[in-house]
């Protein structure tokens, strides 16, 4: 793994070097010995699932660090639900089929379900908020969770697809009410995750997009 995580980041500063107004990496200043650093350089979003379910005590133990992220004042509007039904996943599927049938793209053969064929998923609530804070907040718990499953092998992706239709569609009401959320509390975020059936290729950032106020 840290074999790969330095060629990533070896090719991503030849790739930055090459190109017209952009920075090369420093790569002195990543201690790849730093399993947090490690586990930020090295996750993906994945998009294949094994069929594999994933232990309630692991989900759980990633909801909480979910909780753990940064919110303004510790208020904590944030809800988080965890779905690893599977009845769950194919009656919101079968939703998504009419809804956004290229979305689902169920030609595939290995197709399962409209999560990428994730055996679980987080969802995110907060309520309405005109400063914006509270979802930032939702967008910190959210890369802890992403960053939490990863170190525990866990793969995810951030999916809009499922929370536009359950938000927007009457067909889907009823898989949004069985979440639970309070009163005054919107879904967000869908968060997709289970075993990674792919290992997909770094995309390079663009180092330059950091600059030093002088």
């Amino acid at each position: 793994m840290k074999k790969q995580i330095s060629l990533f980041l070896l090719s991503a500063a030849a790739i930055l070097c090459g190109c017209s107004g952009r920075s090369e990496t420093n790569l002195d200043s990543v201690n790849m010995e730093n399993p947090v650093i490690e586990a930020i350089m090295a996750r993906r979003s994945i998009r294949h699932y094994k069929d594999t379910p994933v232990d309630r005590e692991i989900l759980e133990k990633i909801a909480l660090c979910g909780i753990n992220a940064p919110n303004a004042m510790n208020h904590q509007d944030w809800e988080v639900r965890i779905i690893d039904s599977e009845d769950y996943f194919n009656g919101i599927t079968e939703v998504m089929k009419k809804e956004m049938p290229s979305f689902v793209g169920d030609d595939d053969p290995r197709f399962r379900n409209a999560f990428r064929n994730a055996t679980a998923a987080f969802a995110i609530a907060c309520p309405d908020d005109e400063s914006g804070m509270l979802m930032q907040n939702v967008g910190l718990m959210s890369e802890n969770i992403c960053l939490a499953a990863y170190s525990l092998g866990i793969g995810t992706c951030i999916m809009g697809g499922p929370v536009m239709v359950m938000n927007g569609c009457p067909e889907a009401k009823p898989f949004l009410d069985r979440l639970g959320f309070s009163e005054g509390y919107k879904l967000r975020v869908i968060i997709a995750a289970g075993y990674p059936d792919e290992e997909p290729e770094a995309r390079p950032r663009d180092a330059g997009k950091i600059r030093f106020v002088e």
